[in-house]
């Protein structure tokens, strides 16, 4: 078989040595010969430590897989066959003010949701596409395999404004969901499952389960809405069961961030207790990310250690080296990704990337056959979160503040014109470093006279 040279770009992510795990355990269909971890200079500690690990972890395995670590992403990119992005600009201190500053103004406060999730679109879509360049102009046959989020920004980003067709956006919560459908139907690995799942990145619903070529859904549904099975599919949101009459009402399985739009009230009062308890998710990743750095130091570890799973990067292998798999083998098999349906789905603008149910192979994805419509229950919401995506795409290049506005205000987790002005200076301002295209809108606000009154220059610092 033709050996593989793989690129993962955010490579001192705690997230590599699952990735890494996965490779290992699939080396015999998929040679990776050569993995090459890329990160910044402000990333090179953790980078030393995960380089280090990953090393004793294909000694333990013994595969012959070569690592290398590497700051130069146009060095490292030279004769890739896959990419793998999983970063995050401005780090976790930057998902910590996208979480606070919302809450501090009675908003939700979200990774990839609401004003929280719009300013990690804006940080992360111009490198984003930098790296799409570099790819064109280094590896154009290479695959670009992304994890970081929002990934359907960003996916929608990349169809919208390059011409580069190699692009996957991945998520784990549609694995998830699979994984707790195959628990509660107590499926064994013989069992042959799919899903329809359809929707965008974090907002996606199944429509049937499939066993064997036999519907499950109406068992499947009928033990989830009378509350035999509950829980979340990720670690990052709070446990509460949908209601019955929704679930019944919709007849769809909701993935846990629907819990944002169908349980508004419950969850920002949730993340407004924490916000004042010093619990905000980002806070309780940056103690976990600690206590993992200091776990991977350990030379005697070869291993990917189980305390990974408290990261909330449960499955990410499975849903990433799967989708590499899928491709360099021609599987033709299903997965839940994010890509333009090209169409395909007759009651949506044919351009929109979406996530859903797909056969994957050699030449990329195809939407599954069975999935033609998106149900009309909720398209309506589909249709508005799709709006806020495209608007937040277009706003991370422009560089122009009333694009911020628009965005925010199309956003249903910030329903304030006047909130919506506070929350985009506030946040603009406290990402100052990571929005060099926002030069002119930081220029006017640092001038006196364009303050509002109830915004002060030392709080937003001190986010």
């Amino acid at each position: 078989m033709k050996k593989l040279k793989v690129v993962t770009i955010g490579g001192g992510s705690s997230y590599t040595p699952e990735l890494l795990d996965g490779f290992i355990k699939r080396y015999h269909e998929l040679p990776v010969s050569e993995l090459w971890l890329v990160d910044v200079e402000e990333g090179q500690a953790k980078l030393d430590i995960i380089f280090a690990l990953c090393q004793r972890m294909v000694a333990k395995a013994g595969v012959p897989m070569t690592i290398h670590k590497s700051l130069n992403r146009q060095e490292a990119l030279q004769n890739a066959d896959f990419v793998t992005t999983q970063f995050r600009v401005g780090q976790l201190k930057a998902r910590e003010q996208d979480e606070r500053i919302p809450l501090s103004q009675g908003y939700l406060g979200q990774e990839t949701n609401g004003a929280g999730g719009l300013f990690k679109g804006l940080r992360t879509i111009p490198v984003i596409l930098d790296i799409v360049q570099d790819v064109q102009n280094i590896c154009p046959q290479a695959w670009i395999i992304n994890f970081t989020n929002p990934a359907g920004m960003v996916t929608e980003a990349v169809y919208r404004y390059t011409d580069f067709k190699r692009f996957i956006g991945v998520c784990n919560v549609p694995i998830g969901m699979r994984m707790l459908l195959e628990d509660l139907l107590a499926l064994t690995k013989q069992d042959d499952v799919s899903l329809d799942l359809f929707g965008l990145n974090h907002l996606v619903f199944i429509r049937d389960v499939w066993v064997n070529g036999q519907s499950r859904f109406a068992e499947v549904m009928e033990r989830v809405a009378s509350g035999t099975i509950g829980g979340s599919s990720v670690k990052n949101i709070y446990s509460l069961p949908f209601s019955e009459g929704l679930l019944r009402s919709l007849n769809l399985l909701p993935c846990s961030y629907l819990l944002y739009y169908f349980k508004h009230k419950e969850m920002l009062a949730i993340e407004i207790g924490e916000y004042y308890k010093g619990n905000v998710r980002a806070q309780i990743v940056q103690k976990l990310e600690k206590q993992l750095f200091e776990i991977y130091k350990n030379p005697q570890l070869d291993t990917k250690p189980a305390e990974l799973e408290a990261r909330g990067g449960a499955y990410y292998s499975d849903a990433a080296c799967e989708v590499i798999n899928a491709i360099y083998n021609d599987k033709q098999t299903e997965h839940y990704i994010n890509v333009p349906h090209h169409g395909h789905i007759d009651n949506i603008p044919a351009d929109w990337a979406v996530e859903m149910t797909c056969l994957l192979g050699k030449h990329g994805a195809t939407p599954h056959p069975r999935i033609t419509h998106f149900d009309e229950k909720v398209l309506g919401l589909i249709h508005t979160i799709k709006a806020f995506e495209i608007a937040a795409s277009h706003a991370s290049l422009s560089g122009q503040f009333n694009d911020i506005l628009l965005a925010l205000n199309l956003n249903p987790l910030v329903n304030s014109d006047l909130g919506a002005e506070v929350l985009a200076r506030e946040m603009l301002l406290a990402n100052q470093q990571y929005l060099p295209q926002f030069a002119d809108a930081f220029h006017l606000f640092l001038q006196p006279d364009n303050q509002p009154k109830d915004l002060r220059h030392d709080e937003i610092i001190d986010c």
